[in-house]
């Protein structure tokens, strides 16, 4: 479904392919329109977002970090109306010094079908099981 710039999905297995394209456009209204209001997100580990926090955390991060994301979904489990996602992900993005840096993980996601049919990110963990991991502390674990 699209809504404006708001990009919506009715089939689960559609999801990653249209988030990374919201995601990588820097379109912010398309990244938070793919979540329910209460949501929580992790982009930044150890710190979830909940809500208008979680809004305004991924406004400032797409706009000031200008990321793009490459993801392959691993797994998937739907039950009813509900979702689990275990995503493979690698992006480039800008530090807080306006440096490239790479970061990648494997994300543990939960997501609910609404009542128009579109899936959207209840629980969002792009660290799930992972990192963070810069491709430097790789370097520095596999010298360590």
């Amino acid at each position: 479904m699209v809504d404006g710039k708001k990009v919506l999905v009715s089939d689960i297995d559609d999801h990653q392919e249209a988030f990374g394209v919201a995601f990588n456009s820097g379109d912010v209204d398309a990244v938070n329109a793919m979540y329910v209001d209460d949501a929580v997100s992790v982009w930044d580990p150890g710190n979830p977002h909940y809500g208008e926090d979680r809004r305004e955390y991924v406004t400032n991060f797409l706009n000031t970090r200008k990321p793009t994301v490459d993801a392959q979904v691993l797994q998937q489990l739907v039950v009813g109306d509900i979702a689990m996602l275990v995503v493979d992900w690698q992006m480039e993005a800008l530090d807080e010094n306006g440096e490239q840096e790479h970061l990648e993980g494997t994300a543990i996601d939960v997501l609910r079908k609404g009542d128009d049919g579109c899936w959207r990110y209840v629980v969002d963990n792009p660290f799930g099981v992972s990192g963070p991991w810069t491709a430097d502390d790789e370097t520095e674990a596999a010298d360590g």
